[in-house]
């Protein structure tokens, strides 16, 4: 071990306080993340192939909002810790405190897709291109957030940016929130810009897969840096809660990338 660490830089996880109202960073990380991400759906909704209109992006942000926060919170509650939130089920509510997941919320998102389109005849996986896209960009916040508030720590390590987390020990670990911060977050995002600038929407469906696939191997390799949930610990052959809840989303996109290659182009329409 080395015989220092970077310190942890002690930020308050309360962003604003006025008397008894207080707003946390977590709770900022997911109204930025929404509201950029928004935006972006936006400017893709008016590029080619043009099969999604901009007021359908706007109306469906209330949506995503529902799909994410409810998703993601029910998906904690039932995946990490049932346990402990049947005994204590009103603090399933307490959404501020954190604890959310990605798989949960992604769920709660593509029900939230599916609805929106099936009653508003929209073609799913156009629209579900366009909202995939933007996705990094709440997860780059999101991840940041984790940070800040000193959960989801990393594994004991001895590099030399390794950090001693509050409630982590006397022992110096990996910054696994930021690893995934870049990984889930940037990385993810620079790929599916780089589809979207090669024109892979009018395949609709692949972005999608891609954005499903890239995620599944960005969470994969994050969790090699991350302490297993202590409720679980590791399952077989080393494997993660994180890991093996990934493993569906890994094989879906896969099977959507080849599903929607083989099908014809999508033609430009206008706006």
């Amino acid at each position: 071990m080395p015989f220092f660490a970077i310190p942890f830089p002690a930020v308050d996880p309360v962003a604003i306080a006025i008397g008894p109202f207080a707003i946390r960073w977590y709770a900022l990380a997911y109204i930025v993340g929404l509201l950029l991400g928004w935006r972006y759906c936006l400017m893709l909704a008016g590029r080619p192939p043009g099969l999604v209109r901009r007021a359908d992006i706007d109306d469906f942000l209330v949506w995503a909002t529902l799909g994410i926060v409810l998703g993601g919170r029910i998906g904690y509650v039932l995946f990490y810790r049932p346990g402990y939130y049947l005994e204590h089920p009103l603090e399933a509510l307490y959404v501020w405190h954190g604890g959310m997941s990605f798989h949960g919320g992604a769920l709660g998102v593509t029900i939230a897709i599916a609805l929106f389109t099936w009653l508003r005849t929209i073609p799913i996986f156009a629209f579900s291109d366009i909202i995939c896209a933007a996705v990094p960009i709440g997860l780059l916040f999101g991840r940041i957030a984790n940070f800040i508030n000193g959960e989801l720590i990393g594994r004991v390590s001895d590099v030399s940016w390794a950090m001693v987390f509050p409630g982590g020990g006397l022992l110096p670990r990996h910054p696994s929130q930021l690893y995934q911060a870049f990984c889930e977050g940037i990385l993810l995002f620079v790929l599916l810009l780089v589809a979207e600038r090669c024109g892979l929407r009018r395949s609709p469906g692949v972005v999608t897969g891609l954005f499903l696939a890239g995620y599944a191997v960005a969470r994969m390799s994050g969790e090699l840096f991350r302490e297993p949930d202590i409720q679980f610990g590791y399952f077989f052959l080393g494997t993660t809660m994180g890991q093996l809840l990934s493993i569906p989303l890994l094989i879906a996109g896969t099977v959507l990338i080849v599903w929607a290659w083989r099908r014809p182009a999508a033609a430009s329409v206008s706006p």
